[in-house]
């Protein structure tokens, strides 16, 4: 009696610890994050939804870097494809190119030899958001989940694909894997070598901001855009406006459909108001419970009158939100709690309805790869199933 008693009252002061450390460390975070708006910018994009198109043109790039090379992935993995993204920045610093790579300290998946081999080479090396005292639960939830390379502050990518041998179609159980991610070149290339030096002063302590060997005068290119990075702020505003703004149709592509309050409810009052939603989810899934964390809304949605599909062909991570055909959102965010109220995460919001065409010709192919979803099979089949939602639905934020 005596031990259960000890193990209920260690058990409630642990619940209250984590409850008062997330709070407090949350209210702390808030007070301090950004919310600065960057401009409307204009640039040339191209958009790659295949790993091994991607890593063959990046790979490309960064062996011409001729003065810098500035990367932040959430994860790098310890894998071949991994062991050679890293032995081509070492080689570019051989050649007297500047290298600096930051990973998230959750996320990553490097060895402590690989990183000390990676600083031996002279590649600068940092660990992003690591978790601190005194609001230690609260900070080891806060990832930067952010995707950004910038070579000679010229070309530059973000998106969905990190490096790893499921991002290019090696992990049999996810391949082949699909995803979106972004090529720029032009002014808006400015935005990114920013929002990778800000990152890199909170996680390594330099300041390069300064730096205007880091910013090269570009030229304008075709396609408006404008770059939203968030952290924990903001991201639940920027959707919600673009879906109450929608008149006619809203697609959204997602690995994770796990919305706010806020947000669900402003999707449910734009298919009363006769918008056309259509929700794209994978089939199969990468992490515990996150399918049965979906599937409430899923199946409300469904009754509204939503159109909802399951990828079939691989694994589906792409993060898109495509309103009206005028306004179409790529980047790093997922359709969910986690992204909007506690990850760094950096979005692209796309004005071209030229470059919008050619995205909706790949959402069209996924499509064409996926079934229609009915509300059955988003319906609990058993009491397992049931206690999966119900504990997924518990811890929601977290996932």
């Amino acid at each position: 009696m005596e031990i259960g008693s000890i193990l209920i009252a260690i058990i409630a002061a642990l619940v209250l610890w984590v409850y008062a450390d997330f709070t407090l460390g949350r209210k702390k975070h808030l007070a301090s994050a950004k919310t600065n708006t960057l401009p409307v910018r204009e640039s040339n994009l191209a958009i790659f939804a295949e790993g091994p198109k991607l890593f063959e043109d990046l790979f490309s790039e960064l062996k011409n870097a001729k003065e810098h090379i500035h990367i932040l992935f959430y994860i790098v993995q310890d894998d071949k494809i991994s062991q050679e993204f890293l032995s081509i920045l070492k080689d570019r610093v051989k050649a007297g190119v500047e290298v600096r790579l930051m990973v998230d300290w959750v996320g990553n998946g490097l060895k402590r030899k690989t990183i000390q081999d990676l600083k031996a080479a002279g590649v600068e090396f940092a660990y992003s958001q690591m978790p601190k005292l005194p609001f230690l639960f609260y900070s080891s939830q806060v990832r930067n989940h952010r995707k950004i390379t910038v070579i000679d502050g010229q070309t530059a990518y973000l998106g969905g694909f990190n490096i790893g041998k499921e991002y290019n179609n090696q992990d049999p159980k996810l391949s082949p894997w699909r995803d979106y991610h972004l090529k720029m070149t032009g002014e808006g290339v400015t935005d990114l070598q920013s929002e990778f030096l800000e990152d890199w002063q909170a996680a390594a302590k330099v300041n390069l901001l300064q730096n205007q060997a880091y910013f090269p005068s570009l030229e304008k290119g075709s396609s408006r855009q404008q770059l939203v990075p968030t952290e924990g702020l903001l991201l639940e505003d920027m959707m919600s406006d673009l879906i109450n703004n929608a008149n006619q149709s809203i697609f959204i592509g997602t690995p994770y459909f796990i919305p706010s309050k806020r947000v669900f409810e402003l999707l449910r009052a734009a298919i009363k108001r006769g918008v056309s939603v259509t929700i794209l989810v994978p089939l199969v899934s990468d992490h515990i419970l996150v399918k049965e964390a979906s599937h409430p809304y899923l199946r409300t949605l469904i009754k509204d009158g939503a159109d909802v599909y399951q990828y079939l062909k691989g694994f589906y991570h792409a993060k898109v939100l495509v309103v009206d055909d005028s306004v179409c959102d790529v980047g790093t965010a997922n359709f969910d709690k986690r992204s909007m109220f506690l990850n760094y995460e950096l979005n692209c919001l796309i004005y071209d309805k030229e470059f919008i065409k050619k995205v909706k010709t790949i959402l069209t192919e996924d499509l064409l790869n996926s079934r229609k979803a009915t509300v059955e099979d988003f319906s609990p089949v058993s009491v397992l199933v049931s206690l999966k939602e119900t504990t997924a639905r518990t811890i929601s934020y977290f996932l």
